[in-house]
């Protein structure tokens, strides 16, 4: 029968199907061929008389992520707090970066919104509108979070970003039944407390499906090359064209259309030094 993957824990899996969920192990077979099965994935299953289950084939992928180890996502929600933690937004956009990579549309979802005035909001959602939708929610009153469920509604979404700005706050807001434990912030590094702990797929009333995973949390590897990294910024990828230089990385180049766009306003200034930032980065690990 049909089947998907909505747990992963300890080398066991849990399918849901028409018929209820089964607890399964997946066939030799993968394990000899390199492959994981992911949370996410849809899969064939056959149930055996104890009513455990072996997963025979998995279908084709939309995309796949190693670590976690999850499959097909539509939409990633990639969070951060208006404060505490600051904002660090070259490491937020490697979020984008990785969901433009793999075709993923993003929701830029600020949390913490009742710590700040609604300028300083108004400043921080500046910097994605018109590039990404973009909502500002309070996992403390739960401000937003209904409207936040409209954008995944019949979609399969998951969390993304730093560690500490509430992922699992508003998992818990929006999944009651998930019951997750969730973590404060440390006063010595001001970094949040790691609490998820496996990967798994909440139902929403709104009728979308919420992957909660420990993996997305902290992006270290940023895999994209100089050449590759404008287009993982759509503002700066829509100047294709603007530049004297067909090979114009907007970094010095004279006559760049992408630095003019930054000096008139049309590209965030916090954006471009995220660019900036992560454009360095590549070119470091290049030398090594």
């Amino acid at each position: 029968m049909r089947g998907l993957i909505v747990k992963g824990i300890g080398g066991f899996y849990y399918v849901k199907t028409a018929e209820g969920v089964f607890q399964a192990r997946g066939r030799g077979v993968f394990k000899k061929e390199g492959i994981t099965l992911a949370v996410g994935d849809n899969v064939e299953l056959r149930v055996l008389d104890d009513g455990d289950g072996v997963i025979e084939s998995i279908e084709p992928r939309k995309n796949h992520f190693i670590r976690p180890p999850i499959a097909n996502i539509d939409c990633f929600i990639v969070v951060f707090a208006a404060a505490k933690p600051k904002p660090n937004f070259s490491v937020i956009d490697r979020f984008l970066i990785m969901a433009e990579q793999k075709g993923i549309e993003s929701v830029i979802c600020i949390n913490k919104r009742d710590l700040l005035s609604e300028n300083d909001l108004a400043e921080i959602k500046a910097v994605y509108e018109g590039v990404y939708p973009v909502i500002a929610v309070s996992g403390k009153t739960a401000e937003g979070v209904a409207e936040l469920e409209q954008y995944f509604a019949g979609k399969r979404a998951a969390f993304a970003g730093p560690s500490g700005v509430g992922k699992s706050t508003l998992t818990n807001l929006l999944v009651p039944q998930a019951n997750m434990e969730t973590g404060g912030i440390s006063r010595k590094t001001d970094r949040g407390k790691h609490t998820t702990r496996h990967v798994e797929i909440f139902e929403t009333a709104g009728g979308g499906l919420l992957f909660d995973t420990p993996g997305f949390t902290s992006f270290d590897i940023l895999e994209a090359d100089e050449d590759e990294l404008m287009n993982y910024y759509p503002e700066i990828a829509a100047c294709k064209g603007r530049c004297r230089f067909d090979d114009c990385r907007h970094i010095k180049e004279p006559d760049c259309g992408v630095r003019q766009a930054v000096e008139e306003g049309r590209i965030s200034k916090i954006r471009y030094a995220s660019y900036l930032a992560n454009m360095e980065e590549i070119q470091k690990r290049k030398k090594y």
